[in-house]
């Protein structure tokens, strides 16, 4: 996997986040990101941003019709997962982290989406940080119904007009997340739903800071 990994020396949580390979060339936004965490964070981290060249296949858990544009939804998520979870012991080995440190794993979008997902599937992450997720993906609530997740600290949040648009699966979004919202509650998982200004392309490296900011907190490291 191709990314780029930005690190405090010794540092004590190993953050990831799939992004697409655009944003990794630009570079600007994620260190916008990387600049609001540790300017609200305490301790040494290190951030690995995971490059993801066809977004609707390798973030997608399972195959859906397209929402937007012609491109249907593919299969990728679990390929992507057992990708990431291959390589965190060599991650935390190359850059000093403890054996045992923390590994918060969120995104944004259809990334915060198979974030979630990953919640669900992987015992490999502490907590997820999950900004404006794709909670209205096609059977989606189905499966967070039907499972429980395995991460006990679980971020939301959303823009606040995201369910202003014409898109009429996009307008079901703000009553998606408040049911998975629910979900989490209802079966003990430490969770919070924010509520941002705005629709869904505002700010989301800010946005992605804040929910990885919320989680370290509540992981009590310092």
């Amino acid at each position: 996997m191709r990314g780029l990994v930005l690190y405090e020396p010794r540092p004590h949580a190993l953050l990831v986040q799939p992004v697409e390979q655009e944003e990794i060339v630009a570079c600007k936004g994620l260190f916008d990101e990387v600049s609001a965490i540790a300017a609200a964070i305490i301790m040494p981290l290190a951030v690995a941003f995971i490059a993801v060249r066809d977004w609707n296949q390798e973030l997608s858990p399972w195959q859906a019709p397209a929402v937007f544009g012609k491109q249907d939804f593919g299969t990728g998520a679990g390929e992507t997962l057992k990708s990431i979870e291959r390589i965190l012991p060599a991650l935390k080995r190359h850059y000093n982290l403890p054996e045992n440190a923390p590994v918060v794993l969120g995104g944004y979008s259809l990334a915060a989406l198979f974030s979630l997902w990953s919640a669900y599937e992987s015992q490999s992450f502490a907590a997820i940080a999950a900004a404006s997720p794709s909670v209205w993906f096609p059977g989606w609530l189905d499966y967070a119904k039907a499972h429980e997740p395995k991460a006990g600290i679980i971020y939301l949040s959303l823009g606040d007009r995201e369910d202003k648009g014409r898109n009429p699966v996009m307008r079901t979004v703000s009553t998606c997340i408040e049911e998975q919202h629910a979900l989490l509650q209802d079966v003990g998982i430490k969770t919070t739903l924010t509520w941002n200004p705005g629709n869904h392309f505002q700010h989301p490296e800010l946005r992605c800071a804040k929910a990885f900011i919320w989680c370290l907190d509540q992981l009590l490291l310092y």
